[in-house]
């Protein structure tokens, strides 16, 4: 008997657990096994669903230039109990409540190793180089919403969460005063603001805003964790601290030793890299034990990796993965949780537009006030006002964490989500009805290099893609004869597309002055452009060269207008990009990204000055500085018309510098000369790609004459160029004479020698300032350059002169 109570005693008090290990996968529909049964597969189609709702908003809200987060969100929206969820059908089968434990486990997971990267990315010291204006400006922007959150809290309290008012209080001022810098720095990119002086100001002031949200975070989940004294509290808080100082000063020295045993351009260890990784998960076990949340422990771990090649190592391993896969969970999880029939009644939704206005005035109000105190236009105030308004990840944290420590019920954590999403969805639309920074048509006389003076500056804008475009442009450059005289200031713009990517974001941030490592490999890449244009800087002529490094974040299907815009800006007189095909081992050409090729075209179209493309076909080899070490033969093909002038022009420059030679053809058509000779017999003449011309001719041969006329008598003078006219009837005896230069010629399959060849497009007052843009049929319309190459010459009318189209200048 007593060994049956024994028993019966030791069953009561025991836990009883249930494992099926045969519940975790499948062994088939076959064996009459429903797959949705079993956590795996269920897990499996559980994260595609997240995954493919996520995609098509983010596709959907495109045009209306909506961040990823917004899409993220509303995509747990619609799969929870909102939308889909209602039927219970539905929820129960895909959603099921057995499962939310291995999918929130697996969307901590990702939300950990984010958080890491996050780390990894910051760097604490720009907030020394934001200046006072920055930090006020963000200050003030969280004083004032945090003070309302508070208040408004009294509004929200429920009876049942009395036990909780402080922390209550806490959690809603801190997820009204955030502000999340990876989502501001997106929208910015999508409004063109972020090379401006307002977008400037609003990254410096969010990046000081993101560090003290994580202070106020951590401060909120420890003591939404302590359910029992405040003495409690204050442990938490220490333990906290002492893991900081131990990551500080023993972790950060280790992580050091690895760096240094690692030779420099070598690859990381996958021992080192395991290690690391390992120590993430470690550092959030660590925190979590302590009372702080996991993520905490992780953002402090990589805060303490350092700056450099082990940094882009660690996002480029898992950036994507994390960000694209494993994030979008944790988002879809918060709107999992949300339930807007929990926003019931008349009250509640007083409450959520209360949360809104409140929050949205506060936070503009703030911030409205710091910045006129800076002498700041009222409008630009309130603009940086509501993108300081922008939430994300920290305010998420934030909501779930209050709602699993009972701090918040269903119905605030659902007001705050809905509030998030309508204030961070309203910004784009808002801000670009507010604030329209000027774009109006600067009045500049020199657009092109024709007009420009030869004893004046020459301002070129130079389009780089990778660190591989750049000895081509520099090559160009030097070869452009830069003078004290007549010096060229080059605007050096790095295009970098606009991704869900948090971390090209922070390229804007870099500080190049202070020597410190990139962040990631856009932001190496930008170091390696700007050291390699500064470096040509350095050694040219005293007060021959100057560089100003710029950055452009867009997408590509608009990227040409930041191009246009700065252009514009800087009173540039020649833009210069590269060719959207690359020379191959072998001698060919090939695509490196189609997207190119639609920037090259968009930006003929709509450029507001001179446009050259640069295809480059061996000029880049070694960049040699000295001016008496470039050596360059140039050629130009002269049909006429006002690019084949430019070109010209351009060679002209060229012609001072003292060991290069100018080879000018001029193609006059003959009397048998076909009006609309194709490039290839067996093309069709209304076929797009046969270049034909279309001109003024009367004017356009007046012009021409003129031109060559002083060209010739400048060419008397100098022994450097070489000027000839050949008188051509068709393009076989076109192609012939060209055959006939010595120098080598066109980058066409058809000449055995290849180089580089620079066409161009003059600028004919035609752009985006102007009521008409140019037609396939008109002067100064852009062609398909490639079509152009791959003919390999100019195809000419009787009695008139070839198209404005580009002439190809060849290197």
């Amino acid at each position: 008997m007593a060994k049956n109570t024994s028993s019966s005693t030791s069953l009561e008090t025991s836990p009883i657990v249930c494992y099926a290990p045969t519940m975790i996968t499948t062994n088939g529909v076959w064996q009459g096994d429903n797959p949705l049964d079993y956590s795996l597969p269920l897990f499996i189609l559980q994260l595609t669903l997240v995954v493919v709702t996520t995609r098509v908003l983010v596709y959907l809200l495109k045009p209306l230039r909506q961040p990823r987060v917004i899409a993220e969100i509303l995509g747990g929206v619609i799969l929870g109990p909102s939308v889909l969820g209602r039927n219970h059908h539905f929820a129960n089968t895909l959603f099921p409540l057995r499962s939310v434990m291995v999918l929130e486990t697996m969307a901590n997971i990702g939300l950990l190793y984010f958080l890491f990267l996050v780390g990894v990315e910051m760097d604490i010291a720009v907030i020394k180089k934001t200046g006072r204006r920055a930090i006020s400006i963000a200050i003030g922007g969280m004083i004032l919403p945090f003070v309302i959150g508070c208040t408004f809290s009294l509004l929200m309290q429920h009876k049942e969460n009395d036990t909780h008012h402080g922390t209550f209080v806490l959690f809603l001022g801190v997820a009204l005063a955030v502000t999340a810098f990876p989502v501001l720095a997106r929208v910015l990119a999508e409004l063109k603001l972020i090379n401006t002086e307002m977008g400037r100001i609003a990254m410096s002031s969010a990046l000081v805003n993101d560090i003290c949200a994580w202070v106020l975070l951590a401060l909120a989940i420890a003591l939404a964790e302590t359910n029992a004294s405040g003495l409690t509290a204050v442990w938490v808080i220490l333990s906290s601290v002492a893991f900081v100082v131990v990551c500080i000063l023993l972790v950060r020295p280790a992580i050091m030793w690895m760096v240094r045993r690692t030779p420099e351009g070598e690859p990381f260890s996958d021992f080192y890299i395991c290690l690391i990784l390992t120590g993430v998960m470690i550092s959030g076990f660590i925190t979590d034990a302590i009372g702080t949340h996991s993520v905490f422990g992780a953002f402090v771990f990589g805060l303490i990796i350092p700056n450099g090649p082990l940094g882009v190592t660690l996002i480029e391993k898992l950036e994507d993965f994390v960000s694209g896969l494993l994030l979008p969970l944790f988002f879809a999880i918060s709107g999992l949780k949300t339930d807007v029939g929990q926003v019931g009644g008349l009250t509640v939704w007083t409450n959520l537009v209360a949360v809104i206005l409140l929050a949205c005035s506060g936070k503009v109000a703030g911030t409205a006030v710091v910045a006129y105190f800076y002498n700041m236009p009222i409008r630009e105030g309130i603009t940086l006002g509501l993108l300081m308004n922008t939430k994300g990840l920290v305010e998420m944290i934030v909501l779930n964490v209050g709602k699993d420590q009972k701090v918040l019920d269903d119905a605030s954590f659902s007001i705050m989500v809905i509030s998030a999403l309508i204030m961070t969805g309203l910004i784009a639309p808002l801000v670009t009805l507010i604030y329209r920074p000027a774009r109006r048509s600067v009045a500049y006389k020199r657009r092109t290099i024709q007009k420009s003076k030869p004893d004046a500056e020459l301002r070129v804008l130079t389009c780089i893609h990778t660190p591989r475009n750049v000895p081509t442009i520099i090559n160009l450059l030097e070869a452009s004869n830069p003078t004290r005289r007549s010096p060229i200031c080059v605007y050096v713009l790095h295009l970098v597309e606009l991704t869900g990517r948090a971390s090209a974001m922070l390229i804007v941030h870099n500080t190049r002055k202070s020597g410190r490592p990139a962040l990631n490999r856009t932001q190496a890449q930008s170091d390696h452009i700007i050291n390699a244009f500064e470096n040509y800087e350095q050694h040219a002529h005293a007060g021959s060269v100057s560089v100003q490094p710029l950055t452009a974040i867009s997408p590509y299907s608009s990227m040409h207008e930041d191009i246009c815009h700065l252009a514009e800006e800087k009173r540039v007189a020649f833009i210069i990009i590269p060719f959207h095909k690359q020379q191959t081992v072998d001698g060919g050409m090939e695509s490196t990204n189609p997207a190119f090729r639609m920037i090259n075209q968009n930006l003929l179209a709509n450029a507001p000055c001179s446009v050259g493309i640069l295809v480059d076909r061996g000029l880049s080899g070694s960049t040699r500085l000295a001016a008496n070490q470039v050596s360059h033969n140039i050629a130009v093909l002269f049909f006429g018309g006002p690019d084949d002038r430019e070109a010209l022009s351009y060679a002209s420059r060229m012609s001072e510098h003292p060991t290069i030679t100018v080879t000018v053809m001029r193609f006059i058509p003959g009397d048998d000369a076909s009006r609309t000779s194709p490039v290839e017999p067996s093309r069709e003449p209304g076929d797009p790609r046969v270049l034909t011309v279309i001109t003024d001719a009367e004017q356009e041969k007046q012009l021409d004459e003129e031109f060559i006329n002083d060209f010739k008598t400048k060419a008397a003078n100098n022994n450097s160029i070489t000027y000839s006219e050949k008188i051509v009837n068709n393009g076989e005896e076109t192609v012939a004479c060209i055959r006939s230069i010595e120098s080598d010629m066109l980058a066409s399959s058809d000449f055995a020698a290849a180089s580089s060849v620079l066409v161009v497009q003059q600028y004919v007052g035609l752009g985006p300032q102007h009521e008409s843009l140019p037609t396939p049929d008109s002067p100064g319309a852009p062609v398909d350059i490639d079509e152009h190459l791959n003919a390999g010459v100019h195809q000419m009318n009787q009695r008139q002169q070839p198209p404005a189209a580009q002439n190809t200048f060849n290197l």
